[in-house]
């Protein structure tokens, strides 16, 4: 451990071999700083990001499961997510989505959610998870801080033993977000919800007849990955964007040293995604 903790570059070569690449990287980082007036640090690098090992998992591997608040229960192995992955990657391509596109995720805590973010990631969207109580005002705030082109949102859900209805929530934010072109609705609740002709589709109408396989989009280790906002309570939110190479190291080095995972443990983790 005393190597790694000396140089950034060892343990870059080191957690990085546990990672599949397109492309095997020439050089882990560069740093340069520049003068003190205007200056700003300056990293690049020339990896190519691989595809997500769930490629590479098994029927019986660990599962991902669910229980809701009205008490449906749902188990899903790193087979089916990967799965249901490209599925919504390919409804995603189909309608245009590629590498460098905004979106907006605004879902109850359902395994879709995750689903639409590993899509995303897939085929490098730039993705911001908001948090599914946040108000439309906030929603707004953030859609247009992004200037996001689709929303993937929910009929409603659940929270507190009442439903919350998200779709409502979008339909007021998208008043103030001219750059929206779709909406894709995941049908959660059951509720009755308006759907504007030419922008709101369901996502399981969608779904219906597209392939089940969508190779991966190489990307450049520095391709952005998603977006973060602060909470907004000490002003306007401020994302903070993770970079797709950084970020998987950085969840792979802490899932090996901090968590110390391994193939028959549980994670259980009780945060809202986004929240």
């Amino acid at each position: 451990m005393r190597e790694p903790r000396r140089s950034p570059r060892v343990l870059g070569r080191a957690r990085g071999k546990g990672i599949i690449w397109f492309e095997k990287w020439s050089n882990v980082f560069e740093w340069a700083l520049r003068s003190r007036s205007g200056s700003r640090a300056e990293r690049r690098t020339h990896l190519i990001i691989a595809s997500t090992a769930l490629e590479y998992a098994s029927q019986e591997q660990s599962r991902s499961s669910l229980e809701g608040e009205p008490g449906d229960q749902r188990m899903i192995s790193y087979y089916e997510l990967h799965r249901l992955v490209c599925r919504f990657a390919n409804v995603l391509k189909a309608r245009g989505w590629k590498a460098g596109d905004r979106a907006v995720l605004y879902m109850p805590m359902v395994p879709e959610l995750p689903v639409a973010m590993l899509a995303c990631a897939r085929l490098g969207i730039l993705h911001s998870v908001v948090f599914g109580g946040f108000s439309a005002e906030a929603l707004s705030v953030r859609i247009q801080d992004l200037e996001a082109t689709i929303v993937i949102t929910a009929d409603g859900g659940w929270r507190r033993g009442r439903e919350i209805r998200l779709k409502d929530t979008v339909d007021e934010a998208l008043k103030e977000c001219p750059t929206v072109r779709d909406v894709i609705v995941y049908r959660r609740t059951g509720s009755e919800i308006p759907m504007q002709q030419g922008r709101d589709l369901w996502w399981h109408e969608l779904d219906k007849d597209v392939s089940d396989v969508c190779p991966a989009e190489p990307l450049d280790a520095e391709h952005p990955l998603y977006v973060l906002y602060t909470s907004g309570t000490t002003g306007k939110p401020k994302g903070i964007q993770h970079t797709t190479g950084g970020y998987l190291l950085g969840c792979v080095t802490t899932m090996k040293w901090v968590f110390d995972l391994h193939e028959e443990d549980t994670y259980w983790c009780t945060a809202d995604i986004g929240g």
